[in-house]
């Protein structure tokens, strides 16, 4: 049963952690078509939440703090879309490492969870990329928007792979306690509340999320080939691509599973372990 905290009606620390326990069962056991629609979905959704953000950055009336913050705010979008409409993300769902070590799920039904649905992520990433191209949304604000997506993109390839993963760390502890907090809300208006801060606050400090990188990066190279920006630009290729994805991948999921999945199975579920379902 919950209780009031601090006259709020939310659930508690301990009530969420059951909570993720038993939908981390779910999502690992979800059939495969609708794992891997709702995936592709939420892959769209952070992508619209980039876009979001490009918009933004493309002022250059904006000082750096403001347009920082502004972004990540806007960039919200993405996982409130995933969290109250309806999506599977991968970031997200590194929390079911507590399901795991609660007993609850096999390490092949995680497994399998974290790779249909980062594919997922993946192609609703791509797909929304090619759709923003084909619509010349990034032709607007005298092709600034465009620009900005360049620079976002060139910023991201040329990271190191011990910057790319630290960054990825620090991004996914923050994406998985906005999903930990949501999901101690009860209405809309509680999720919403409770994501924008942590998910605005990883994208004003620059942190690495592999799900948004899979439409930033991709953008950037479709505007590359289609000639819509500055040639002045560096190439941006699929071993860029890859050499960012890989260590901020890595990071997102010891960021979420360990960092935070983990440390709230051993401080509420730790010594009540049970032996896999099925």
């Amino acid at each position: 049963m919950s209780v009031e905290l601090y006259g709020l009606d939310a659930f508690t620390p301990r009530e969420i952690a059951r909570k993720v326990e038993t939908i981390g069962v779910g999502k690992a056991r979800l059939p495969l078509l609708t794992m891997w629609l709702l995936a592709v979905l939420a892959g769209a959704f952070i992508g619209l939440g980039a876009l979001f953000f490009a918009l933004v950055r493309s002022d250059p009336t904006l000082g750096f703090a403001l347009t920082q913050v502004i972004g990540g705010i806007v960039f919200s979008l993405g996982l409130i879309l995933v969290v109250v409409a309806g999506a599977e993300l991968f970031t997200g769902n590194n929390l079911l490492a507590m399901a795991w070590a609660a007993g609850k799920i096999r390490s092949t039904e995680v497994l399998r969870n974290w790779s249909v649905v980062a594919l997922g992520n993946f192609v609703g990433a791509i797909g929304l990329a090619v759709l923003v191209l084909w619509s010349e949304h990034p032709s607007m604000n005298g092709g600034a928007i465009g620009e900005e997506y360049m620079r976002i993109a060139v910023a991201k390839v040329e990271l190191s792979f011990g910057t790319a993963f630290f960054r990825g760390v620090l991004c996914n502890v923050l994406v998985c306690m906005a999903v930990w907090m949501a999901i101690g809300g009860r209405s809309v208006v509680d999720k919403a509340v409770a994501i924008v801060f942590p998910i605005s606050a990883f994208v004003a400090a620059g942190f690495e999320h592999s799900v948004a990188n899979m439409y930033f990066i991709p953008l950037a190279m479709l505007l590359q080939g289609s000639g819509a920006v500055a040639s002045t630009w560096p190439e941006i290729t699929v071993m860029d691509f890859v050499g960012n994805l890989v260590p901020v991948v890595l990071g997102n999921l010891v960021g979420g599973s360990v960092l935070v999945g983990l440390v709230y199975w051993v401080v509420y579920i730790r010594g009540e372990r049970r032996s896999p379902e099925g």
